[in-house]
C-alpha cells in the first residue's frame, strides 16, 4: 500500500461538479492499493500517518502531529501510485489491486481513520476526481507499506 501525503492548509475534491469532501488545515492522503496488500498494510500505515510530526510548534519546527495541529485528513483513492513506468511510454498496472479488492481495503482504511482522533473526509473511489490542494510548506512525505520490512 502507498501513500503520498501532503501537509496542507486547504484542499477539496470536486465529482461531477459537487464538492465531495474538503479540508482546512490537515493532510491529503493520496492512496494506492497493491495486489499483495491487506488490512495490516492498512493498519500500519493510518499509524504512521497519524503519527507523523509534520505540523509546526509554536518554535516552528516540524513537531506536531495532525490531530497536535488541529487538523483532518481527506482520503482520496489513486491506483496510479502504482504506475510502472520502466519500459515504454505508457504506464503499466499490473500491480495495482483490481477494483474490487482496492475498494474494499480503501473502505476499510477510511472506515479505520474515521474511528481515530481526526475528522475525516473523502474523495469517492474510482470517480474522476478534481483535487485542489493548498500545499503547505511544501511539505510531502511518500509512504510505502513494503518499508516496514526494510532495515
Amino acid at each position: 500500500m502507498r501513500l503520498v501525503l501532503q501537509r496542507v492548509s486547504a484542499a477539496h475534491v470536486i465529482v461531477l461538479g459537487s464538492t465531495a469532501g474538503a479540508i482546512r488545515t490537515g493532510i491529503v492522503a493520496l492512496v494506492g492499493i497493491g495486489k499483495s496488500d491487506t488490512t495490516s498494510d492498512a493498519d500500519y500505515l493510518l499509524d504512521k500517518l497519524l503519527g507523523l510530526r509534520i505540523f509546526p510548534d509554536e518554535a516552528g519546527k516540524m513537531n506536531l502531529d495532525v490531530r497536535q495541529a488541529g487538523g483532518a485528513l481527506l482520503i482520496v483513492s489513486q491506483f496510479t501510485l502504482y504506475a510502472d513506468c520502466r519500459k515504454g511510454r505508457r504506464p503499466g498496472f499490473d500491480l495495482a489491486a483490481p477494483p474490487e479488492q482496492a475498494q474494499s481495503l480503501y473502505n476499510y482504511f477510511v472506515e479505520s481513520a474515521r474511528r481515530g482522533p481526526v475528522p475525516v473526509e473523502t474523495g469517492v473511489f474510482q470517480a474522476m476526481m478534481e483535487v485542489h490542494i493548498v500545499n503547505s510548506g511544501p511539505v510531502t512525505i511518500l509512504l510505502d507499506s513494503a518499508d516496514r520490512h526494510k532495515q
